[in-house]
C-alpha cells in the first residue's frame, strides 16, 4: 500500500477505537444500549445521505433496492452494534476490541459454509489461530464463572459473525457506491431501531444526559460511524478490501490504550496473548507471514 493508504489506515483505526471508547462514556453516563444505538445511526445517517447527494450521488429507488439493505441493515447494524453495546455493559473495552479483531475469521468461516469459497493453507492456518486465540481470551473467564463477562465476550463474538454474514449479503449490492450503500443501510438502521428502543426503553422520557455524555453519542455517530465509513470506503477503493482488513489489527490498540489511560481499565496478561495470537492469525490469513517462509504456502 501506499503511504497515504497507511496514513488513513491508522486513521480508521484510530476511529474506530475511539468508538468503544465513546460508547463506555455514554453507557455510564446513563444513556441505554438500544437508545445509543438509535442515536449512532440515525446521527450517522443524517449526515451521510446529505454527502451522498451532494456528490451527485441517487439514492435507492423501489422496494425491491430498499429490501436489499434493510437486509443488510439488520446483518450488517442493527443485530451486531446492539450486541456490541449490550457486551460493553458488561466487558471493557480494551477486550471488546479484541474480540471484534475476530471478525475476518468469522467472515471466511461463513464464506466456507454460505458460499462454498475454499479454504487455502493460508486461511486455515489463520482461522486455527485466530480460534486459539479466542479459547486464550475466553478461557480463563470460563473457569473463573464470570457470567457477566462471558455473556459481554459471546455478544461480542456472535456480532463479528453477524458480521461475517453481512459481508455475503453484501455481494448482492457490490455494483453500488460505497458511500450509497452505507447511507442507505444506516436509513434502513434508523427505521428499524426506532420502534425498537422507543417501545423496550421509551428515549423521550429519559432525563438530559450531561454535555460530556451527548458529545460521546455525537461522537460516535460522527466520527466512528459516519466519517469512519467515508475512510473505509476510501482505503477499500485505493488499496483494495483485502488491506483495508489490517485495520483490524490496529483497532486494539487505540481501543486498549483508552480504555487503560482514560477509563482506567485493567489489561490482563491472557487479554494481550490472546490479542497476539488473534493477531497473528489474520497476518497468516492475509499471507504476509507465510511469504517469508522458504516453503511459501500457496
Amino acid at each position: 500500500m501506499r503511504t497515504r493508504d497507511w496514513l488513513l489506515l491508522i486513521l480508521l483505526a484510530v476511529l474506530w477505537g475511539f468508538s468503544y471508547f465513546f460508547v463506555a462514556i455514554a453507557l455510564k453516563g446513563g444513556v441505554p444500549p438500544l437508545t445509543l444505538v438509535l442515536a449512532r445511526v440515525s446521527l450517522a445517517a443524517l449526515v451521510l445521505v446529505p454527502v451522498a447527494l451532494a456528490f451527485g450521488y441517487a439514492m435507492p429507488s423501489g422496494w425491491a433496492n430498499w429490501r436489499l439493505f434493510a437486509v443488510q441493515s439488520v446483518l450488517n447494524n442493527v443485530f451486531p452494534f446492539s450486541m456490541m453495546v449490550y457486551g460493553q455493559t458488561k466487558i471493557g473495552s480494551s477486550l471488546a476490541s479484541v474480540l471484534n479483531a475476530t471478525t475476518p475469521l468469522f467472515t471466511l468461516l461463513v464464506a466456507r459454509v454460505l458460499a462454498g469459497e475454499p479454504l487455502t493453507f493460508n486461511r486455515t492456518a489463520g482461522v486455527l489461530f485466530g480460534l486459539a486465540g479466542v479459547g486464550i481470551l475466553v478461557g480463563p473467564e470460563i473457569a473463573g464463572s464470570n457470567l457477566g463477562t462471558l455473556l459481554g465476550m459471546s455478544a461480542f463474538l456472535g456480532a463479528a459473525l453477524f458480521y461475517g454474514i453481512s459481508a455475503q449479503w453484501m455481494k448482492r449490492l457490490r455494483e453500488v457506491p460505497p458511500i450509497v450503500s452505507a447511507a442507505s443501510q444506516l436509513t434502513c438502521s434508523s427505521i428499524i431501531m426506532l420502534p425498537i428502543a422507543a417501545v423496550t426503553e421509551r428515549f423521550w422520557q429519559l432525563p438530559v444526559p450531561p454535555v460530556y455524555v451527548l458529545a460521546s453519542v455525537v461522537g460516535v455517530a460522527l466520527l466512528a460511524t459516519a466519517l469512519a465509513y467515508i475512510v473505509f470506503f476510501k482505503i477499500s477503493a485505493s488499496a483494495g478490501p483485502q488491506n483495508v482488513m489490517l485495520v483490524t489489527l490496529l483497532i486494539p490498540v487505540s481501543a486498549s490504550a483508552l480504555g487503560v489511560i482514560f477509563l482506567g481499565e485493567a489489561l490482563t496478561v491472557h487479554q494481550v496473548l490472546g490479542a497476539i495470537v488473534i493477531a497473528f492469525g489474520l497476518l497468516v490469513v492475509d499471507g504476509r507471514v507465510l511469504s517469508y517462509l522458504p516453503l511459501r504456502a500457496r
